[in-house]
């Protein structure tokens, strides 16, 4: 058979599958992340029915995924939004990474792996899902929410971090010398520092130049705009998600309002090929020798997460219920924690760290959609009542 007729039949195959999955999720009530996680493993090497010609694809689609997630988010909130919550919750940011990057390192250390994977676990335990935690908080309808935006600050302020956090990981692999190191670390600074001040100075400048008016012009002109953004800042080690996000706030009035409509249905169909090739690219043989230590971090982790979470929200003023569910929201880790482990295997650091890590993520990824439909549950609703004092639930601020 033909190479691309066998992709267009397994492309095409999953997708229907994926469609079945989707609905099954939604008659019962729940994320369908998980399910395309399994439908993932099962087709991905080692798995019921492996790919042959369609891996590449997936994987290209899944970055575009994670780039289109990150641009939508964006696209709901304002730069002036952006600064106010990174004023207001850098101390729940510093909270965060202690919390959350301690247990990684100690881990690591208990262990006996060498100084720059223990860096490494450090950062694949710090660092929670954008992509996933994206999808979550769109698919139980929660985007208007009082603790939305404490999540999204988190998330901010985790994923800009990345900027600096992954030159500085990546010449302690590579063994690179302190004038080289820094360079790198420089380059990315200022990469992040450019496209935020584009992004709060001149983005209804940027905005105006987006032809509001024509539909399959507009459409065309955000997401090559999002893509050539996130890919050049991919070239400089700084995250494509940090860039495409900036993009997203940088986009304002009309256009911003206009632009989501546009696009999400292809973020819609990206976003499940994204979470169905993070379990093509894991063998389940792998992950069989790794379970009880990455089910021992997974535990752990989701604990201080939830906790450092529900931290941040009673910093903000939320309710008990919101707080709730900002921590469980943000207890998924993800696409930068396989980018982290991926950076020390490729240079051959601690064999281990890969399938870990992979494990690791595939537990956090699969529990914490379903954790965070807890705090809508009626038990839960039943222990935790909002106090009469507290402020109403209101929708924030959206473009």
């Amino acid at each position: 058979m033909h190479e691309t007729t066998q992709l267009l039949i397994e492309v095409g195959a999953l997708l229907l599958v994926l469609s079945v999955l989707g609905r099954v999720a939604a008659r019962f009530g729940f994320s369908a992340i998980p399910l395309y996680l399994l439908a993932g493993l099962a087709v991905g090497e080692g798995g019921l029915l492996p790919l042959q010609a369609s891996e590449d694809f997936f994987e290209v689609g899944s970055q575009i995924g994670v780039i289109l997630l990150l641009a939508m988010l964006g696209l709901e909130y304002s730069a002036e939004e952006l600064m106010s919550n990174l004023k207001t919750s850098r101390i729940s940011g510093i909270l965060d990474a202690v919390f959350n990057a301690l247990p990684g390192a100690l881990f690591a250390i208990l262990l006996g792996w060498e100084p720059a994977a223990v860096v490494a676990l450090a950062g694949v335990t710090w660092v929670s899902s954008s992509g996933v935690i994206a999808k979550v908080i769109r698919d139980l309808g929660r985007l208007g929410n009082r603790e939305t935006p404490v999540i999204l600050s988190i998330l901010v302020m985790e994923d800009l971090a990345m900027a600096f956090y992954l030159p500085v990981l990546s010449a302690l692999v590579i063994g690179a010398g302190l004038m080289q190191g820094s360079i790198t670390v420089a380059i990315a600074v200022a990469v992040v520092v450019t496209i935020l001040y584009v992004a709060l100075r001149h983005g209804r400048v940027l905005s105006r130049l987006l032809p509001q008016k024509n539909a399959e012009a507009l459409l065309l002109g955000v997401v090559g705009l999002t893509m050539l953004v996130a890919g050049l800042a991919e070239a400089v080690n700084v995250s494509a998600a940090v860039g495409a996000f900036l993009v997203g706030i940088a986009i304002s009035g009309p256009v911003a309002h206009q632009s989501a409509q546009l696009i999400t249905p292809l973020r819609d169909l990206f976003a499940a090929v994204f979470f169905v090739f993070f379990g093509i690219s894991t063998s389940p043989a792998d992950i069989i020798p790794v379970l009880l230590p990455a089910f021992a971090l997974a535990v752990l982790t989701i604990g201080t997460k939830a906790f450092s979470g529900y931290r941040a929200a009673k910093r903000a003023g939320i309710a008990a219920p919101g707080r709730w569910r900002t921590g469980l929201a943000l207890t998924p880790r993800g696409e930068f924690s396989i980018v982290i482990a991926g950076l020390a295997v490729g240079a051959g650091i601690e064999p281990m760290l890969a399938p870990l890590a992979t494990a690791y993520v595939l537990m956090t990824i699969i529990a914490g959609p379903l954790l965070a439909r807890i705090p809508d549950t009626a038990w839960f609703k039943a222990r935790v009542r909002k106090p009469a004092s507290a402020p109403p639930t209101t929708p924030i601020a959206t473009r």
